[in-house]
């Protein structure tokens, strides 16, 4: 029989059908709600532990997660879904996530906010996850101890390797599935079978960039500048720039003289930035980028290509459309420079998720959104942003994905 490893709450091996009976069985008190408060709690002290400044400072990426789980922004997650006369809110029941193992902390907003949504849950953690993700399993099992029963009934996460038998056995008892990660994941989960009544909610590939005003950068403050340089340091070299919504280049919109000054003084900034932060990039990641750049220049999609040590890469775009979205390694910047925002409208796909952007007022930003017209782009945000979960993420409000309505109808 296939086994799993309980990561939480921590255990041994575990049979699937045994876990899908325990998720199954009726919890402590009474199923979970929408907005359960045993839940709320469990995750306010949850993000306690992850604001406590010995994990922050190991695991920054961790505080913002922390944050994300704050009394107050849960109670704003449960406004979305909140009751109405003629429509009553319910968890779906059973959700099964697969979550990506390169973005080691996605899991636990997609987790989080499905039980909050009162659903039974089991999460799977790559074999391959470590660093943070090992640090939320952590947190996760010592808030457990105070923690309500029910959720320790609830709520799994589990490690097991490449086996199909129990993909699918998690598969056939979900109400709803969740997958992040790649197309090729999403296209190798979605071979076992759900439920007829159950459905996926997905993640495939997708890409980022960032939009600059050159007038917008000059004509900003020097604080202004520094903490732009900052924020694009942070949607980039967290996750090794290869999150989702890490930016994969940079757009310069305004005329080509004040680009020129302006982007060399982004770059100065950012590498005042990379002096005091110094990421590691191992010399495998630094071949890997020259490889990556140097490909670029053969396909004839970039006509320079600069490198400054192993953590930082710019390369010159033959035209705005030579975007590359694939991964080239992180602290890899492709640049190239439009006149208007509109002129990057047919440059979007539809996998481009997250654009970034500096200098720029909202009347700007709203019209390049209404000129994209849903082709392509779901999250228009500021340089620093990227990586700030948010509870509608590619499009999807996930509150209310991960709950099912009722109506109620009277004469």
């Amino acid at each position: 029989m296939s086994k799993l490893i309980e990561r939480f709450p921590a255990g041994g091996a575990i049979a699937v059908d045994d876990l899908v009976a325990a998720l199954r069985a009726d919890p402590v008190d009474g199923h979970l709600t929408v907005g359960d408060e045993r839940v709320v709690e469990f995750l306010v002290a949850f993000a306690r532990r992850l604001l406590r400044p010995a994990v922050a400072r190991r695991h920054p990426e961790l505080a913002s997660l922390g944050f994300f789980l704050r009394r107050g922004e849960i109670t704003k997650a449960l406004a979305r879904v909140a009751d109405e006369p003629a429509q009553l809110r319910f968890p779906r029941g059973l959700v099964f996530h697969v979550p990506p193992a390169n973005v080691d902390t996605i899991f636990v907003y997609s987790w989080a906010l499905a039980a909050l949504a009162g659903n039974a849950n089991v999460v799977r953690i790559s074999s391959r996850s470590a660093g943070a993700a090992d640090a939320v399993l952590d947190a996760l099992n010592d808030t457990l101890a105070d923690a309500h029963p029910a959720v320790r009934q609830t709520q799994r996460m589990v490690t097991y390797g490449r086996d199909d038998a129990v993909t699918a056995a998690l598969s056939a008892a979900a109400d709803l599935r969740v997958i992040w990660g790649g197309d090729r994941s999403v296209t190798e989960i979605r071979r076992h079978a759900l439920a007829p009544h159950a459905r996926d909610v997905t993640f495939p590939d997708r890409s980022s960039f960032t939009v600059i005003s050159t007038a917008g950068w000059l004509g900003a403050s020097a604080a202004e500048r520094d903490a732009a340089a900052l924020g694009l340091y942070n949607d980039a070299y967290w996750f090794d720039q290869a999150a989702c919504a890490s930016p994969r280049a940079v757009y310069w919109v305004g005329e080509p003289a004040g680009t020129e000054q302006a982007r060399a003084d982004l770059l100065g900034r950012l590498r005042t930035v990379l002096e005091g932060k110094r990421p590691e990039v191992d010399a495998a990641m630094a071949v890997e980028k020259r490889v990556a750049t140097y490909g670029l220049a053969i396909e004839g999609a970039a006509t320079g290509i600069r490198f400054e040590g192993n953590a930082l890469a710019t390369v010159e775009l033959a035209a705005p459309a030579d975007i590359p979205r694939r991964w080239l390694g992180v602290g890899t910047f492709p640049q190239s420079r439009v006149d208007a925002l509109a002129d990057l409208a047919p440059v979007v796909v539809r996998r481009d998720q997250t654009v970034t952007h500096f200098g720029f007022t909202a009347q700007e930003l709203t019209s390049f959104a209404r000129a994209l017209g849903g082709r392509g782009v779901d999250r228009i945000v500021p340089i620093g942003d990227a990586l700030n979960f948010a509870a509608t993420w590619d499009g999807y409000d996930l509150m209310r994905e991960f709950t099912r309505i009722t109506s109620v109808v009277t004469r």
